[in-house]
């Protein structure tokens, strides 16, 4: 890392460390584990140097967009984005109108990027179907359609590759870049789990990256998730999310590359989690453990020298 990049590290990325509620096991999976509530999960980003959060779930947060950002707004954390699931593919359903409510709930709470996943049509992230070339040019439509939509309520669109989504593979990523004109969430725990390289994806198009989900996992699970004999959110219960830089995703690598390329956007701690039990009780873990290396692993990059990348699973 040159000095002027390692000071700049050193100096901001700090403020633009935000939270996401599934690190602390808060999902919108029916069954996923114990869901610990707001007034424990927002105290706690605060304590450990967040500065922001995504919304959730919801459920989560209250539904008014205004008291959704005066519930943040009382822990100190302002509104950095939320995570939609959408159909995109299927020619009976719009998916507009419920990503242009989730628009005007960011806008209304000073939020600035909607995330949208390409959701299959059922619960759960464990199986999917592939799509013929009529649905990948209606999900490819689609996606210009909110990014446009959103552009004109000042929001960025991204899309977010996702384990059991549409689009969850490293190929499938590049087509969505290469097809339409939408932004890119790089989550780099997703495509290394979907098989991809999210170290040679931020190489590629670091002008597409406008949001960052910052996860490390263990090749060996993900290669068992990608192989189908273990279901993600088994893997997920079985610790296939590690604190950054204990894992298989080269994060410096990908923190250089972007910060390089003129990245200025949030870095998201996204620890995919399940909670067998609530904190402090019998078989309870703290997610404050893992989430406090994650930033501590972040901070501690401008003093690193700058190495070669790893090719993922390296």
């Amino acid at each position: 890392m040159s000095p002027s990049l390692a000071e700049h590290v050193a100096g901001h990325l700090a403020e633009r460390l935000a939270g996401a509620p599934i690190s602390w096991g808060v999902c919108e999976v029916p069954g996923w584990g114990h869901q610990l509530p707001p007034d424990t999960v927002l105290p706690q980003m605060r304590e450990l140097g967040l500065r922001a959060t995504e919304f959730g779930p919801d459920g989560f947060l209250p539904d008014a967009p205004a008291d959704k950002a005066a519930v943040l707004a009382a822990h100190g954390l302002r509104a950095v984005g939320q995570f939609v699931p959408a159909v995109l593919h299927d020619p009976r359903h719009d998916p507009l109108p419920e990503v242009e409510a989730a628009v005007a709930g960011l806008v209304a709470a000073d939020a600035g990027t909607v995330v949208v996943a390409a959701a299959t049509g059922t619960d759960g992230y464990d199986a999917r179907a592939s799509l013929d070339d009529a649905g990948w040019a209606r999900l490819l439509a689609n996606l210009d359609r909110i990014s446009a939509a959103a552009t004109r309520a000042g929001l960025t669109a991204t899309l977010h590759p996702h384990v059991g989504t549409m689009v969850a593979t490293g190929e499938e990523t590049e087509r969505v870049l290469r097809g339409c004109g939408i932004g890119l969430c790089l989550d780099t725990g997703h495509l290394l789990i979907g098989g991809g390289d999210p170290v040679a994806l931020a190489a590629r198009w670091p002008h597409r990256v406008a949001h960052v989900h910052l996860k490390d996992v263990r090749l060996d699970l993900a290669r068992q998730v990608r192989a189908g004999t273990t279901t993600y959110a088994a893997a997920v219960a079985d610790g296939l999310y590690v604190p950054l830089g204990a894992g298989d995703v080269d994060i410096a690598a990908i923190v250089r590359l972007l910060e390089s390329a003129g990245y200025r956007g949030w870095y998201v701690l996204e620890q995919d989690t399940v909670l067998r039990a609530a904190p402090g009780g019998p078989g309870g873990a703290d997610p404050r453990d893992d989430v406090r290396a994650c930033v501590a692993h972040l901070l501690s990059l401008a003093a690193a020298p700058a190495g070669a990348p790893r090719t993922a699973g390296e």
